[in-house]
């Protein structure tokens, strides 16, 4: 899965001109998340209408078609083929050692590593939606569905208005307003305003994705783009896994609400303590600069 993602993402600069690449990874990001929520929608909907055998063919006549429609994308700005050197192991280390020496490219993606590991509330929704918002599962169904409504919002409107200035501070307040939103949601008892809340953490995660997403790939030169692409999907995922881990540990330790009230304030620490540590990818204001900062530039 994370090399099919990785592919994706180092294919896209290859496609698409690079006056439009901020607005097709904000496009991509949102149509990638808008189908990880409405599939599953859709599967049942389908399943319920017309058994496995009706869902099944959907899906082999939707891959078909994906496939042919895959082989009509020329590849426009194609780099020169370079033949990897050594094993995956030693390549995926130097993609470690490339990002390690580049404190934009570092500091973004260990940003949003720590942020989310620390600060995600996803794993407690179940508790809250059962022990303090008293909502039952309707209420729980659109709990999970608030933060998605805010992803999607922002990426449809970030796909028509990318952000073209100030990149580096803009990416750090989206954080900040993702551990605020949190923080709100935390000490909610109210349902309206726990859904809110979800949607506003939704919206600016969306921000700092497609930030992160468009710092990554503007300074990234085409030969290690595959090998950083493939670290940070990594990251991506392993913030989402272990941070759920983290969430329910701390839950169990600490009891659902200090917990939340906890990731909160550490991913406001976070901010903070990146802003000072990175002043590289704070003081970043256009893409293009970013690119020039690590030898990037095509």
């Amino acid at each position: 899965m994370y090399r099919h993602r990785a592919a994706i993402q180092s294919l896209l600069p290859q496609i698409v001109p690079r006056s439009q690449l901020a607005q097709a990874i904000a496009a991509n990001s949102m149509l990638m998340r808008g189908a990880a929520v409405g599939g599953p929608l859709l599967g049942g909907f389908l399943y319920a209408l017309g058994g496995a055998k009706l869902t099944y063919a959907l899906c082999f006549g939707f891959l078909v078609l994906g496939v042919q429609l895959l082989r009509r994308v020329t590849v426009a700005y194609a780099a020169p083929r370079v033949q990897a050197q050594g094993s995956m192991v030693q390549r995926f280390g130097a993609g470690i050692a490339f990002i390690r020496t580049r404190p934009i490219i570092l500091g973004t993606i260990s940003l949003d590593l720590f942020a989310v590991l620390l600060g995600g509330v996803v794993a407690l929704l179940p508790i809250y939606a059962h022990e303090v918002l008293h909502a039952g599962p309707a209420g729980l169904g659109a709990l999970r569905s608030a933060i998605a409504v805010g992803e999607v919002g922002v990426g449809l409107f970030l796909s028509v208005h990318p952000i073209s200035r100030h990149v580096g501070r803009t990416m750090f307040l989206a954080v900040a307003v993702f551990g605020v939103a949190n923080l709100v949601f935390s000490v909610s008892h109210w349902f309206w305003l726990s859904f809110v809340a979800l949607a506003v953490a939704g919206g600016a995660d969306m921000v700092s994705v497609y930030i992160r997403g468009t710092l990554v790939q503007f300074s990234t030169p085409d030969p290690m783009r595959g090998r950083v692409n493939a670290v940070n999907m990594l990251f991506i995922g392993s913030s989402n896994e272990l941070g759920e881990f983290r969430a329910g540990t701390s839950a169990a330790w600490l009891g659902a609400v200090p917990a939340a009230i906890f990731g909160g304030v550490c991913t406001l620490a976070v901010v903070a303590g990146w802003m000072w540590a990175f002043p590289p990818l704070r003081k970043v204001d256009r893409f293009e600069e970013a690119a020039e900062a690590t030898g990037a530039k095509q």
